[in-house]
């Protein structure tokens, strides 16, 4: 059965699972080349939190709570850019700090003050695939050990070497589990994507064993199609290191709780959902290729980025409408169909924090 009505309309169920769902796991920051030099830096904003993620002199990724040590101000307000020498300053009292979070300046605080026992609050961040984690947890587990099994799937697509062309953000009016759910099932198709269904069996998705940490699983394209574009012409060359097999169908998958990967045979789509209250999601979906297309004279994109579009703003009014139905007196649980099993794995997930047998 779906879920009750709380899951999605009560404020205090919402605020656990940012606690427990977001905030307990690795979630998704965004890319390694948004940080790709030395003192370049991204802010991650969700829930109240606001994160500096930056690259330190030795290359490395770090990331710390923006919040100063003296009077707790947030320091930066532009969501990206660069730090300036090397060094993050509070506008307030002008504390200052390394890249690494520790503590360089300090005006006023007298000889006896320890600049070593005040460095930034450091925040859990790792890497995949070219993707930057963070995680809020005092001992997270090992992000390469939870996505083992797809570092091998996902091999040929070589993700960290494609790089963003386009970003589109969406402000969606429902919960971030509707849109979840509606990504990880393709039975409304038919009646809501008339363009995508052209292109795809809806009926054609082979989807992996659910796991703890991630949904999902391939479709292949109808005959005559090679890519997901409006009329399946495929206007690039396939992502260098794809089989025969990768080249004949998109790898969607759900990595808990909040990146959506959509792999093509030319391009990479990806999803990450930035929940904004209990009823609305923000979603900034972006489009990779290879650089080496991207560099070519005759590059196209816009036919994959005008089909998404489209198909993504179908999705968002679908998704707004269930919550509009669901926040009814009308509404209590409905039963799952057979071909619904990704959507009832995810709830247990959510639910539970665990898979159930």
């Amino acid at each position: 059965m779906t879920l009750p009505q709380r899951y999605y309309t009560d404020s205090d169920v919402y605020s656990r699972e940012m606690d427990r769902f977001f905030f307990g796991r690795w979630m998704c920051a965004g890319r390694e080349e948004q940080a790709a030099n030395t003192g370049d830096y991204f802010l991650v904003e969700l829930a109240g939190e606001s994160v500096i993620v930056t690259r330190d002199a030795s290359g490395k990724l770090q990331a710390h709570f923006n919040v100063c040590r003296h009077r707790g101000t947030r320091m930066c307000t532009e969501h990206s850019g660069s730090f300036a020498g090397g060094k993050i300053r509070c506008p307030y009292h002008a504390w200052t700090y390394g890249l690494d979070g520790g503590l360089l300046g300090a005006p006023h605080m007298g000889k006896d003050f320890d600049r070593t026992e005040y460095p930034l609050k450091p925040v859990a961040v790792d890497t995949w695939q070219g993707f930057v984690f963070l995680n809020f947890s005092e001992a997270p587990a090992s992000l390469a050990e939870q996505l083992a099994p797809l570092t091998q799937a996902f091999a040929p697509w070589r993700m960290s070497e494609l790089r963003m062309h386009r970003r589109v953000v969406y402000d969606v009016r429902a919960n971030w589990k509707l849109i979840v759910a509606n990504y990880n099932e393709c039975l409304h198709c038919p009646p809501v994507h008339p363009a995508l269904n052209k292109l795809t069996d809806y009926l054609g998705a082979d989807n992996v064993a659910p796991s703890p940490h991630y949904i999902g699983g391939s479709m292949g394209f109808k005959p005559g199609i090679e890519t997901m574009s409006p009329d399946g012409v495929r206007r690039r060359d396939y992502l260098p290191g794809l089989g025969e097999a990768e080249r004949k169908q998109v790898a969607y998958y759900a990595i808990y709780p909040n990146l959506l990967l959509s792999l093509h045979p030319d391009y990479m789509m990806i999803h990450t959902l930035w929940p904004r209250a209990v009823d609305r999601t923000e979603i900034v979906c972006e489009f990779h290729f290879h650089p080496a297309e991207m560099a070519k004279p005759g590059f196209v994109s816009e036919d994959a980025i005008e089909l998404w579009d489209l198909t993504n703003r179908e999705d968002w009014r679908i998704s707004e409408l269930s919550q509009l139905g669901i926040g009814s007196r009308g509404y209590t649980p409905g039963p799952y169909s057979q071909r619904e099993e990704l959507l009832q794995a995810f709830d247990q997930v959510v639910t539970t924090g665990q898979m159930l047998e």
